[in-house]
């Protein structure tokens, strides 16, 4: 017998679907007619063991028992999660072979070898089971995939690195959550303060933000444009260009601070002779933006529609599982597989059956392109979320649910249309001794650009420098040409501080994390593989910031509570910077591309948390709110119709078993 394992009930409903019929649905599983069983797991059956389950002492929480660190890992089954756990060990001491079907990413891998390794299975067996990858729920799909069965044993890295990063957010969430909280109760707070690898550098993102905002003084600057005529009496605008020479009235953005020194530019140039000293033409193309992988679906979610990361995620789920209108959403991989190209004329026709907006820019596409997305080796366990062949109308759906489709429609499609095409032209005007730029795109070819018209059209709100620095088109002209001022401008603008996080900004933070780590060489390293957290948790990880009581919102934008700030003053600077938790993250990669080894990740993380504990000691945090902060608890798994456990994705309670923090 032939037993699969899914990572839940509706993957295994769509893989017994593509499997020989009559099938004869049982308690937590399918028999198959040839004798075959399809059984599936609800998210985590196992979960990592309490502290207490170590040993009673550790129930209270007590300073000189930290750090904890378990001698030999123990993992305990869920309690909802009994039943089937049971069932599927059942089934696996009847199995001759077995099929993992986790889904298709470093979690999806574990989740399906903890529970075969905590069911005694070995030898043959083991080493004979097979990995079966699915990222689209459709028949077709399922049917295509069932036919490229893997060796389970080469994604054993993926499984260790899974393993490490689930025992490593364990040790540093418990013993750094119970390390402050302890300090906290010293000082007078009576809340927990949750401490994390993940959730607390992005908390460390959001207070130093309000602190810069907080604290930046606006100063006046001022520009300068010049209205320039030729013979024929063509204008156009240029922007004045400060020398060295006004270096002492600049600040480090080069804006001009003194508006006499403006004054006199403005003065001086007005009805005075110029001539181009620097004439630049240079074509250029734009390929189609990638497919999306969940992170920038999120984020252009988050600025076109406002909605949150994890409605965004929820959403996708619902069009994956319950509707399969896409491919497996949770993915970190912006490309496809070039053996996709087969299916993608059958997607596009249901994408033009799908949604009415889309069937115009399908019937305009050149099913002959190959853009760059369609790209094996970039290509891992998953690939880009894109629309399935499955026929239904988007108008049955909900407004979010038709706004995510349509995005992920479009950005697929954008695969079938060629470059954006343009010129670029550059004018350096010598004037009154001064530099005066202007700058002009003129359009080629519009490509994929044109299925993104109407949301470009809606942003031409430039001011008039930016205006005079990229202009649609300009006069025709020719190095040496004379030129006249006409007129001027004196703009005078105030500095700004930096925006205040909002949804779409945080993810895009989480995601490009390398631009605020402090470490260059971890910096250079992270430049293709940054991410703080992962495609699976950054959603999860905001939600828990905001339910803990560290972030709160104001409107569209993103703040941190008092407690968020007085936790992260608290910290050690290692603790709140992204820099540790990007070397994890480093680490972790590594160790799923075989170049570490899991003792090489583990040993100097103990040590690290060792002395993070000891330096806790000395640290009485101040500025928390007095009182009893409303309480949070663990979150309970939620069930949905199908019985799937939806809890594995989200982070929980730090104080206890410090998963995914």
């Amino acid at each position: 017998m032939k037993l699969y394992i899914a990572e839940k009930p509706s993957l295994g409903r769509a893989i017994a679907a593509a499997l020989p019929k009559p099938q004869f649905k049982e308690n937590g599983y399918i028999r198959l007619a040839n004798g075959d069983v399809v059984s599936w797991c609800v998210g985590h059956l196992l979960e990592q063991a309490e502290p207490h389950d170590y040993s009673p002492d550790f129930k209270r929480w007590q300073a000189t028992q930290l750090p904890i660190v378990p001698d030999k890992w123990q993992l305990k089954v869920r309690k909802s999660a009994q039943q089937q756990l049971n069932v599927i060990k059942k089934l696996l001491k009847q199995a001759d072979s077995v099929v993992h079907a986790g889904d298709p990413d470093r979690e999806g891998q574990l989740l399906v070898d903890e529970v075969l390794a905590f069911c005694g299975v070995t030898g043959e067996k083991l080493a004979n089971t097979q990995r079966l990858l699915i990222n689209d729920l459709n028949l077709p799909a399922v049917k295509r995939a069932l036919t490229q069965l893997k060796p389970n044993k080469e994604f054993v890295p993926l499984s260790t690195s899974a393993l490490a990063r689930s025992r490593a957010d364990w040790l540093y969430g418990l013993n750094m959550t119970r390390a402050y909280t302890l300090q906290g109760q010293k000082a007078g707070y009576q809340g927990v303060l949750s401490v994390g690898r993940v959730q607390t550098p992005l908390l460390g993102l959001v207070v130093k933000r309000d602190k810069d905002i907080a604290d930046f003084i606006t100063k006046p600057f001022f520009q300068v444009i010049a209205e320039l005529e030729t013979q024929d009496k063509q204008q156009f605008s240029a922007l004045w260009q400060p020398s060295a020479a006004c270096l002492p009235w600049q600040d480090d953005a080069g804006r001009v601070l003194s508006k006499a020194l403006a004054e006199k530019v403005q003065q001086k140039i007005s009805g005075e002779t110029g001539v181009i000293s620097k004439l630049e033409h240079k074509d250029g193309k734009q390929a189609p933006p990638l497919p999306y992988n969940l992170s920038t679906l999120q984020i252009d979610a988050a600025r076109r529609y406002g909605m949150t990361a994890q409605q965004v995620l929820d959403t996708c789920q619902q069009l994956y599982e319950k509707h399969k209108l896409i491919t497996y959403p949770r993915s970190d991989n912006r490309y496809l597989p070039k053996d996709q190209l087969k299916q993608a004329p059958m997607v596009c026709q249901a994408i033009a059956n799908n949604d009415s907006e889309l069937t115009a820019v399908v019937a305009s596409a050149d099913m002959r392109l190959v853009s760059k997305a369609w790209n094996d080796a970039r290509v891992e366990a998953h690939h880009a979320i894109i629309p399935t062949e499955k026929r239904q109308s988007v108008t049955q759906l909900s407004l979010a649910a038709q706004r995510l489709y349509q995005l992920i429609a479009r950005q697929y499609m954008a695969q079938f249309y060629p470059a954006f095409c343009y010129s670029d032209t550059q004018v350096d005007v010598t004037l009154a001794g001064g530099c005066f730029i202007a700058k002009a795109r003129t359009q080629i070819q519009a490509g994929w650009k044109s299925l993104y018209r109407r949301e470009n059209e809606n942003h031409q709100d430039t001011d008039k420098a930016e205006q005079a620095l990229q202009q649609t088109a300009l006069p025709k002209l020719q190095l040496g040409q004379q030129l006249v001022c006409v007129g001027s401008q004196m703009l005078e603008k105030q500095t700004k501080p930096a925006q205040a996080f909002n949804d779409a900004s945080l993810l895009s933070a989480m995601t490009g994390i390398s631009r605020y780590v402090t470490d260059a060489t971890i910096r250079k390293i992270l430049r293709d593989t940054d991410g703080l957290g992962t495609e699976a948790t950054r959603a999860g990880i905001i939600e828990l910031l905001f339910k803990r009581g560290f972030l709160r919102r104001e409107g569209k934008n993103i703040h941190a509570t008092q407690t968020g700030t007085a936790l992260i003053n608290a910290l050690p600077v290692q603790a709140v910077l992204p820099d540790m938790t990007a070397r994890w993250e480093a680490a972790l990669n590594a160790i799923c591309q075989r170049q570490q080894s899991y003792q090489g990740f583990m040993q100097p993380l103990v040590a690290q948390l060792t002395q993070l504990v000891t330096e806790a000691a000395f640290v009485l945090p101040s500025g928390l709110p007095m009182g009893q902060p409303a309480r949070w608890k663990r979150k309970k798994p939620a069930v949905g119709k199908n019985g799937k456990t939806r809890s594995r994705r989200t982070s929980s309670d730090a104080g206890t078993a410090g998963k995914r923090n």
